[in-house]
């Protein structure tokens, strides 16, 4: 049996972004969160087939748009990833907006605005046209908050490091230079990812963080590596590690607002203030700290972040069962 995915592929300041537009499974009308649940269960093939090799890559981020279960909210979105279905994906979102903006894929109520169920929360989106295109996406991100400070870890091969562990809509492991890591400077690709493999396993049994509201949302599976910036209009510098090996080529929007909470929760970032994000190739997210909050007993923010996207073609994906491949591999 051959099944056809028809895809708009984009991406948002460098990070690949794929947009099913046609082909995702049918999905009974429940909550996001729990239609995640029930796709990862019985439809995570399709997932694997999109993201892995040979239609996908280690880098590859994707997203399925649904009809919105809550009544304040545009459409619904389930992030298809090659690390799994993440709760919330920035670059993600600031890529589906664009595309299905321009493509017409929706309809807002109120033009230069969305309202987007994700498995995380409701998240408000600004954007901005020129002409045609859409020139600029701000999301305003679900609530964020430092969940723990200066967690010291042993981690083999680069001695004791102390890290943050923050949430921006998954949970991060926050490093700052310190005398067992230096900086980015001088760390390559493969540096980053056995950096961050080594990091979240030596975590796994010291540091198991649980959302208060939502007890799915669990663990620390990405890693943010902070620096200096190289730019002088950015305000930091930072290297997101996700899944097995993949590494933000954006600077991460879920990434940027871990790090503006844990910055806010450590007394360095105020209500009001932007921070710009660097990414590793050079491309700038704008963050800004919206308003303060809380999430169960943990002081949070409320972050927006800025950023743009471009679609780069249409693809029609064949997924044929004629095919030894048929659901992807990886290569570890």
């Amino acid at each position: 049996m051959r099944r056809s995915f028809f895809c708009i592929d984009s991406h948002t300041c460098g990070n690949p972004v794929r947009l099913v537009a046609g082909g995702g499974p049918l999905l009974p009308h429940l909550p996001i969160a729990e239609r995640r649940e029930i796709f990862v269960r019985d439809h995570d093939w399709i997932r694997q087939a999109l993201m892995f090799e040979p239609r996908g890559h280690d880098m590859m981020s994707g997203a399925i748009i649904y009809p919105a279960y809550r009544k304040d909210c545009d459409f619904a979105v389930i992030f298809i990833e090659v690390s799994g279905c993440l709760p919330m994906c920035g670059a993600g979102t600031i890529g589906l907006v664009t595309a299905a903006i321009e493509e017409g894929l929706v309809t807002p109520r109120s033009p230069g605005k969305l309202s987007i169920e994700t498995p995380a929360g409701r998240v408000d989106i600004q954007y901005e046209m020129v002409g045609d295109f859409v020139e600029s996406v701000r999301m305003f991100n679900v609530a964020s908050y430092l969940h723990a400070a200066d967690v010291s870890v042993d981690v083999p091969g680069i001695g004791r490091l102390v890290v943050d562990i923050a949430y921006g809509g998954n949970y991060y492991a926050v490093v700052e230079p310190q005398e067992t890591w230096k900086g980015l400077d001088g760390m390559t690709a493969s540096d980053v990812v056995d950096f961050s493999r080594r990091l979240r396993d030596a975590l796994a049994p010291v540091c198991n963080p649980v959302h208060p509201w939502d007890d799915r949302i669990r663990g620390v599976h990405h890693a943010l590596w902070c620096d200096k910036p190289a730019r002088p209009d950015a305000d930091g510098r930072g290297a997101v590690f996700y899944g097995d090996k993949a590494i933000d080529r954006s600077p991460g929007g879920t990434g940027t607002s871990a790090r503006m909470a844990q910055l806010h929760g450590k007394g360095r970032l105020k209500v009001g203030e932007t921070f710009r994000q660097e990414s590793l190739i050079g491309t700038v997210f704008e963050g800004r700290v919206e308003e303060e909050t809380d999430i169960g007993n943990f002081s949070a923010i409320k972050p927006s972040v800025s950023g743009w996207a471009r679609i780069i073609g249409h693809n029609t994906i064949f997924v044929d069962d004629r095919d030894p491949l048929v659901h992807g591999f990886q290569i570890r």
